[in-house]
Order: structure tokens, then sequence, then C-alpha cells
């Protein structure tokens, strides 16, 4: 896959694109696609499964693409339009088909809140390249978002619920996320350098257990998990956790956790 890109002092210079991590965006991107496709024609469940997809594609191309030493600007430019479809649009597509179709204007307006605040989410963590804090996010991340919606969804299924659905707390849940992606509430990222060296052998078992829990209960477990981690950033502003300016890092290593986020590519200049 080539383009032409140009860059100032050298114009119609013939640039590249790297293939591998692209394509692991492009699938996230297909994935959130799908999904809306899947909610038009009013399969809520297997449109919540691809949202799911999309987030497992998000977090492999920045992850193959540091892999390969391929990480490229144009691969984060690229990964945050394709995570507004597949976490922005999508899920907001699938609330409003699914639960909040009923509430007539105040259901459009909170589907479109929730777009409209992922694409600030994005657009803001991508300017603040040089106020990040390493370990955690500003406002919570739109994938993590974009999960909480599509597991509630399954969770329904699971219950034995057919159809749609019209509840309150659904209008009032995706409110809330459109808020919290906004906020300035902090949620840790995982990118602890930590979490990648030796552990005890307890942690092992530990994150055996989980998967095979996982599992098992798909649908139960994921929506636990989603709703713990979208609790956390509010508890741990409740209790005093993350309190304090975000510290100060090279451009380097900004640029790394940038990739790390967003799952991204970037072109090497």
């Amino acid at each position: 896959m080539n383009t032409e890109l140009h860059s100032g002092g050298r114009p119609g210079l013939r640039r590249g694109v790297y293939l591998l991590p692209n394509l692991f965006t492009t699938g996230g991107l297909f994935a959130g696609f799908y999904s809306i496709i899947s909610t038009i024609h009013g399969n809520y469940d297997v449109a919540a499964w691809f949202i799911l997809i999309a987030t497992v594609f998000d977090g492999l191309d920045g992850r193959v693409a540091r892999m390969t030493n391929t990480t490229s600007r144009f691969g984060v430019e690229y990964d945050s339009l394709a995570d507004l479809v597949a976490f922005g649009v999508a899920p907001g597509v699938l609330m409003y088909m699914w639960a909040l179709r009923p509430f007539g204007k105040l259901g459009w307006l909170a589907a479109f809140l929730y777009v409209v605040c992922g694409a600030l989410r994005l657009a803001r963590f991508n300017v603040q390249i040089n106020t990040v804090e390493s370990k955690r996010f500003l406002g919570l991340p739109i994938p993590a978002a974009a999960g909480m919606v599509a597991s509630c969804v399954l969770l329904f299924y699971y219950l034995g619920g057919t159809g749609t659905i019209k509840k309150v707390s659904v209008l009032l849940l995706i409110y809330g996320l459109a808020f919290l992606m906004v906020s300035s509430i902090r949620y840790y990222s995982f990118k602890d350098p930590e979490l990648v060296k030796r552990q005890p052998f307890g942690a092992l078992v530990l994150v055996i257990f989980l998967v095979i829990v996982v599992i098992a209960r798909p649908e139960v477990m994921l929506f636990s998990l989603g709703l713990v981690y979208v609790a956390s950033g509010p508890l741990g502003l409740l209790f005093g956790a993350g309190k304090g300016e975000p510290k100060e890092e090279s451009s380097d290593q900004v640029v790394a956790e940038v990739n790390e986020e967003n799952g991204a590519s970037y072109e090497d200049d």
C-alpha cells in the first residue's frame, strides 16, 4: 500500500506507509463499519461483538508497529479516524437503534453527544502531546467507552432479552460515558513498563484464572470488567488517587505513549 505524502521543503517526494500495522488498523475500521451494518439490520448482538473485535485490532496495530519498528505519524492519524468510526459512530448508532429511539429527541441527542465527545476525546489526546502523564489517561478512553456500550447489549441478550429495550438507565449511561470521555478524570493506562517485566508466579496464575472466567462467561465478565474500569476513574478521584499535576515528558516518550493508546502506526520522517 503506497501513497504520495508531501513533506515541507521536499514537495512531491514519494513516500510510503507501513503495510502490516495499517492492515490491523483497517481491520478495526472494517469491524466498526460492519457493526453499523449489523445494527441497521437489527442484529444488535452481532454489532456489539464486532465493536469488541475492533478493540482487539486497536490493541494489536500499535504493538505490531513497535515490535517491527514501523511506527509512523501517518499511522496515528489513520488510527484516530478508524477509532472514531469503530468506537464513536458504531456504538452511537447501536445504542440509538437498540435503546434510545423510544426517547425521541432526547435519545438521538444522547447518541450524538456520545459521538462528539468521543471525537473530542481523540482530538484532545492528540494535541496534548506535551502534557501526557505516562501511566494515566486524561478522561475515559474511547475504546473503553465503546466496550462498555457493547457489553451492555451482550449482557441484555445473555439474560434472555430480545429485540430492543427502553430503559432510562441506558440513557443515563450514554450521557455518563460522554461526560467521562471529556472530563479531567484520570484512568489507569496499563502502560506501566513494570507490567512486562518479571512478575511473581501468583500473578501468572491470577491472569490465567481471569482468562478462563472470561471465556466461560464472556458476556457477564466483559460487562463486569468494563464497569469496574469505568467506575475506577470517579472512585479514584473521590478517594484521592491520581491527583496532582501531570509530569512533563520528552517528545520521544510522549510520541510512544500516543502510539500506545491509539494503537497507532506512525510514519518515520
